[in-house]
């Protein structure tokens, strides 16, 4: 576990090459926004169809 996270720490540097902690968090972030904007849009989607339906 230490290891691990002796690379991280190098990785958030520069030292190595990979995705920083920062870049990760991001990725997190992004992926629930998506997420959320996917089920908006169906929300979206269906209250269109309910709607349409009705007139």
């Amino acid at each position: 576990m230490v290891r691990r996270w002796v690379t991280q720490a190098e990785i958030d540097v520069g030292r190595r090459d990979g995705l920083s902690t920062a870049d990760r968090d991001e990725i997190v972030r992004l992926r629930k926004e998506v997420r959320v904007l996917r089920e908006e849009r169906d929300i979206l989607k269906r209250a269109t169809v309910f709607f349409a339906a009705e007139t």
